[in-house]
């Protein structure tokens, strides 16, 4: 089976062609935790497989570290725009792409050759904010989660509720750096408020323009960065009054920026790189072991 091992901004990925390749629908999970493991496999944040549709120019479906599906992946949407157009399933500047989080909009900025992809603009829709959007419990299922209060072992914290087409708690703090991601995390996405577990960014205001961004991500913990996290914060940053809607704004992430804009037609709009690491093939014996388990 050939596969492709792609990252946005450090996010990484292995991705699957199902227009060559085929993988049974009850082996994806599994294959996922295969191929992140980083000591028996390639080592990634999970699996991403690009297929037809019906809906869309092509399917985008993800697996995370830890088997699980989620429903989109912004940094994956930039991988996929890049990998559609340069392997030449559909060399167009504008794309659609059916993901389980919703229909996404890509337009694929172009290097002068115009045979490669520089950067990637994806059109990541409306915001989702209702409590039953996320969900999360605590209050009526029509009404934001805005400064929610949560309670982490002793520590009282506060978070904002955001969907994009996945959901995300965002948290406020001085400095990202000073948090201990890997122990709040894991508490935070499991908590009993998030009874489909929940994304968890950790957001700084350097300014109306720029956030600093650490995130947590259900199903594969510490990314180096996180798409639709980062629109998240941008978005709940509006909504605290911290940041104005409509301003372009850098989210400086651990593994590089992103630029995203919250616009007055109500959508987030995401651009950032897109970029390869390697393709090869997994060997049959890794999958004849995989189909085995």
């Amino acid at each position: 089976m050939r596969f492709a091992k792609m990252h946005g901004l450090g996010n990484n990925y292995v991705y699957v062609n199902l227009f060559a390749e085929s993988v049974e629908e009850d082996q994806l999970p599994s294959l996922a935790m295969r191929v992140a493991n980083v000591n028996t496999g390639i080592g990634s944040d999970g699996l991403i497989t690009i297929g037809p549709s019906h809906l869309a120019d092509v399917r985008m479906r993800i697996f995370n570290a830890d088997g699980s599906e989620g429903q989109t992946c912004g940094n994956g949407l930039r991988c996929v725009g890049r990998y559609v157009f340069e392997k030449g399933i559909l060399q167009r500047e504008r794309l659609t792409v059916e993901t389980q989080g919703g229909l996404m909009n890509l337009e694929l900025h172009l290097e002068e050759t115009r045979t490669a992809v520089d950067e990637v603009t994806v059109d990541m829709g409306l915001p989702r904010l209702r409590r039953k959007d996320l969900p999360v419990l605590g209050g009526a299922e029509d009404e934001t989660a805005l400064a929610d209060a949560i309670t982490v072992g002793t520590e009282a914290l506060t978070f904002t509720g955001v969907s994009m087409g996945n959901p995300h708690a965002v948290i406020f703090v001085q400095d990202v750096q000073a948090v201990d991601v890997a122990g709040i995390g894991p508490l935070i996405e499991r908590d009993p408020l998030f009874p489909e577990r929940v994304n968890v960014e950790f957001v700084a205001v350097r300014s109306f323009a720029e956030l600093d961004f650490r995130v947590w991500e259900r199903g594969s913990g510490i990314t180096q960065a996180c798409g639709t996290g980062a629109c998240a914060a941008v978005v709940a940053s509006v909504l605290t009054g911290r940041t104005r809607r409509g301003v372009p704004m850098v989210v400086h992430l651990p593994g590089g920026d992103l630029n995203i804009r919250w616009d007055e037609d109500g959508h987030v709009y995401m651009r950032g790189p897109a970029s390869w690491i390697a393709e090869g093939e997994l060997a049959a014996e890794f999958l004849t072991g995989r189909l085995r388990g």
